[in-house]
């Protein structure tokens, strides 16, 4: 953790909705004027597209599992690296996936490839990670211990596969039964992987639809956020000094489920979030110029 970089992660699997959390943050490091270090997940994937597809089938052959949520599918290790000479530096060695052909005319690569390790550009306020790793914490590696703020995305398994699924077809092009099969394959590793970050998570959001979805692989459209509930869990109340009789009074239909967990309606999500983490922004900026000045003055 760094008073003067802070890095701040946020964790969730494919198709939980963790880019929607990213684009709050987006609206609130603009309205605040804070200039952040993006790096996103897929940049450390240990395999590029092709080289990953046929590990893939080299597993199914050998009858074991083998994905992206997988750690070994993964250099966890550079992201914890990252995370560290991020906060003791304000810079860090990053990289990109090239995920489409836009990416690949801006980065002058093609799709599915991984661009070259570089130093990230310096003057940045702080470091912001959105992907799936963002809170693995186990012998070898712990990416937690260097997070100043951790958060993850959760919404209920079923309603996770309807996104992923709606998602891959619609946007990638995918077949459902080709997404069926990815959900199969990740399971194992999502369980022993991707479930446990959140233990470590200081701020949860769970989304839970109030419409059938016990069967994901038919269902014909996405529950709307209208159409779903979200529980946002704060692992220590204290540690932000969140303020939830001002989350109830700001926030219609909210209310408490336990001492540390507030549910409110699914279309508040955006609003709640500027609501809670704009003031813990705000304070890390604060701490930071105080920690800058301290170290210019000795």
């Amino acid at each position: 953790m760094s008073k003067k970089h802070p890095v701040i992660s946020v964790t969730g699997s494919s198709g939980a909705g963790t880019s929607t959390v990213k684009k709050a943050f987006e609206h609130i490091f603009y309205r605040l004027g804070v200039n952040p270090l993006v790096i996103e997940g897929d940049s450390y994937h240990r395999y590029e597209r092709a080289e990953m597809q046929a590990k893939i089938a080299q597993a199914q052959e050998e009858r074991r599992r083998f994905s992206h949520f997988g750690l070994e599918a993964n250099v966890l290790e550079e992201l914890e690296n990252t995370f560290r000479q991020y906060g003791e530096t304000g810079t860090a060695k990053r990289r990109f996936y090239v995920h489409n052909e836009e990416e690949g005319r801006r980065h002058g690569q093609p799709p599915g490839t991984l661009t070259p390790w570089a130093i990230a550009p310096p003057g940045t306020d702080l470091l912001f990670y959105e992907g799936l790793h963002g809170g693995v914490k186990n012998d070898a590696i712990d990416v937690v211990r260097h997070t100043d703020l951790l958060i993850g995305v959760v919404p209920i398994v079923n309603l996770e596969w309807i996104q992923k699924i709606h998602r891959d077809t619609a946007q990638r092009g995918y077949k459902p039964k080709d997404v069926t099969d990815t959900i199969l394959r990740r399971m194992e590793d999502y369980v022993k992987v991707v479930t446990p970050q959140f233990s470590e998570t200081d701020i949860n959001f769970q989304r839970v639809p109030l419409v059938d979805t016990s069967n994901p692989f038919i269902a014909r459209d996405v529950p709307t956020p209208e159409e779903s509930l979200v529980i946002i869990r704060f692992n220590d109340r204290h540690k932000f000094t969140v303020d939830f009789r001002y989350l109830l009074a700001m926030i219609k239909d909210s209310f408490m489920s336990r001492y540390n967990s507030i549910v409110i309606p699914g279309g508040m999500t955006g609003l709640a979030m500027e609501i809670i983490f704009r003031p813990i922004i705000e304070k890390m900026m604060e701490e930071r110029a105080r920690a800058l000045q301290g170290a210019s003055g000795d």
